[in-house]
């Protein structure tokens, strides 16, 4: 299975940073270490969620490089810009059909607000986004964090301390936690929780 394109992402051999940036430029560092005889393990992580990246290392580094993913926004884009050019008219709203289920009375209610159910559920995400927006963004970073601090540091001292401090919320208990860990190790995982506390914490 093909890689999907990510924006930035970070390589790991061992506990060193290797590379940062877009796939194709990790992936080359990547390549090219391990074509030098390093046997640690090798890790990338997408920088926005830690999510693990995976690729297919066989072969040249011309052959990594052809396996990797075309950008799937440019793809897009360029898709978009074809469906314009064929045919005039309002251009497309991007709206996506699915099955919503919900109680007889939810679809009542629904159906007396004006613009009718599609309308009225567009516009109660939209709030529910706006409201929830830095309540969400927290969650997410600390989620981000914690994927790599589990993947990374998960036998480090401190570990448990450090996950406890970073979902309460505690910055300086946080980097405390981290004192001994491997120096690249510990700098991406401050980086990744350094949007993950309120900014009253700061």
């Amino acid at each position: 299975m093909s890689p999907k394109p990510f924006s930035s992402c970070t390589a790991f051999l061992g506990t060193e940073r290797i590379a940062s940036g877009d796939l194709r430029t990790v992936a080359a560092e990547a390549k090219a270490r391990l074509d030098g005889g390093d046997l640690s393990p090798l890790l990338i992580f997408d920088d926005a969620t830690s999510q693990p990246v995976e690729l297919d290392l066989r072969g040249t580094v011309a052959d990594v490089l052809a396996r990797l993913p075309v950008d799937s926004e440019t793809k897009e884009g360029e898709a978009e810009e074809s469906a314009e050019a064929r045919s005039p008219g309002r251009p497309k709203l991007g709206v996506i059909a699915r099955e919503v289920t919900l109680l007889p009375r939810h679809w009542e209610w629904l159906g007396t607000q004006p613009g009718g159910a599609s309308v009225t559920l567009r516009k109660l995400v939209e709030a529910a986004r706006k409201s929830h927006a830095e309540e969400d963004r927290l969650r997410e970073r600390r989620e981000a964090a914690y994927r790599f601090m589990t993947a990374m540091g998960g036998n480090e001292a401190g570990f448990e301390e450090a996950i406890r401090a970073l979902f309460a919320g505690q910055r300086e208990p946080f980097e405390q936690s981290l004192e001994s860990w491997p120096p690249d190790v510990r700098q991406h995982a401050q980086a990744l929780a350094g949007e993950a506390f309120p900014a009253a914490a700061e």
